[in-house]
């Protein structure tokens, strides 16, 4: 459960409950999420093989998916993965949060890249709808696969409710359990090439030579691919005391951490929307987020932004916050208005406008 599996547990689920008068079929390619709690007009169906390469997405979404689709009679396929069923007739409407790989192919995989690049451009064609996250996103699919506006419905992202400030007292005993006290910035996601993991230590590194503060750096989510540099880096880093890999937390103690922080810093090189640092304002916490691709749309006047690509802007604007109270406090005020954009019931209602369209194209 991360953010694609956080995304289908709010809004499908929220979906199901709405609308009682449908019956709605979930396949899973292996047992479902056991938090997940069913409505009563959700079937689950199970059927392999679990897909965690290319080749086996294809027989999943070719061969199981049309299989199953035919039996249940189905009026209508959503996938949100970004992929479609290339052999069904069934009409489908396919949530696409990003093309990132169009960006930055070197950050993934090259059996994926390929997978990507050679498919994506028929899953826009033979989907009826494309739902996805951002205006920005909107855009980059029609220029990079010359699809029809009309075609694209912009859903958006939202944050779970279980992100809220907390007092005082809470945030101490969180610090005291994590850095001993110390206060702390935060990053919150993969570990990933694309999320900018090195010009973050970098910049955490020219931050405490500046400011010569006990200030730590936590890092909270799994190692993904392609993570040698940054663990190589991390070895040999001069305040490698003051960072800690919490590795991947259940959103309950997520909430908790972000809840504690002293700001957040996410320098992702592309994003589609960018949950994290609405998490963090969520919980009145400040965000020092990249001025790229979607995360300005999304997130307005309420982030601090930099340029990802400068290790001195990073490391600049984490000491011009931890200086700055009014610029916290600015930031802050800022994000509870710009929360108020974005929730998942109307990304539910939304997707939801989105799949009656479809059947009506179908």
């Amino acid at each position: 459960m991360e953010g694609y599996g956080y995304f289908i547990e709010e809004v499908f689920l929220r979906m199901a409950s709405q609308h009682p008068e449908h019956e709605f079929y979930f396949l899973f390619d292996r047992p479902a999420a056991t938090s997940f709690l069913f409505p009563p007009n959700v079937k689950c169906i199970v059927t392999g093989p679990q897909a965690r390469h290319p080749l086996l997405w294809l027989m999943w979404y070719n061969l199981q998916v049309p299989r199953i689709l035919r039996k249940i009679k189905a009026d209508v396929f959503v996938s949100p993965d970004g992929f479609c069923s290339l052999t069904t007739a069934v009409p489908q409407c396919v949530v696409i949060h990003d093309i990132a790989f169009a960006h930055y192919p070197d950050f993934i995989t090259k059996s994926h890249l390929w997978f990507y690049k050679r498919y994506t451009p028929l899953f826009v064609k033979k989907a009826k709808v494309i739902a996805t996250v951002s205006e920005y996103s909107k855009e980059d699919l029609r220029k990079h696969y010359s699809v029809d506006p009309a075609k694209i419905r912009v859903i958006y992202s939202a944050t779970n409710p279980i992100f809220q400030p907390v007092d005082w007292e809470k945030r101490e005993a969180i610090k005291l359990e994590l850095t001993n006290g110390t206060e702390y910035f935060l990053y919150t996601g993969t570990v990933h090439p694309r999320k900018n993991l090195i010009g973050l230590l970098k910049a955490f590194s020219k931050f405490k030579k500046m400011q010569k503060s006990n200030m730590k750096l936590v890092v909270v989510g799994r190692m993904t691919w392609k993570n040698e540099t940054f663990k190589q880096l991390l070895q040999t880093f001069r305040f490698k005391d003051d960072v800690l890999l919490t590795g991947y937390v259940s959103k309950e103690k997520l909430a908790e951490i972000t809840a504690a922080a002293y700001a957040l810093i996410y320098p992702s090189f592309f994003e589609g929307f960018g949950v994290p640092p609405l998490e963090a304002l969520q919980c009145h916490v400040p965000a020092i987020v990249s001025e790229v691709s979607a995360l300005p749309e999304i997130g307005g006047d309420a982030y601090l932004y930099i340029n990802p690509n400068q290790v001195n802007d990073i490391a600049e604007k984490m000491m011009r916050l931890y200086k700055d109270e009014s610029l916290r406090e600015k930031l802050i005020s800022n994000g509870k208005r710009q929360l108020q954009l974005y929730s998942w019931q109307r990304t539910a209602d939304l997707l939801w406008d989105a799949i009656l369209q479809t059947t009506q194209q179908g």
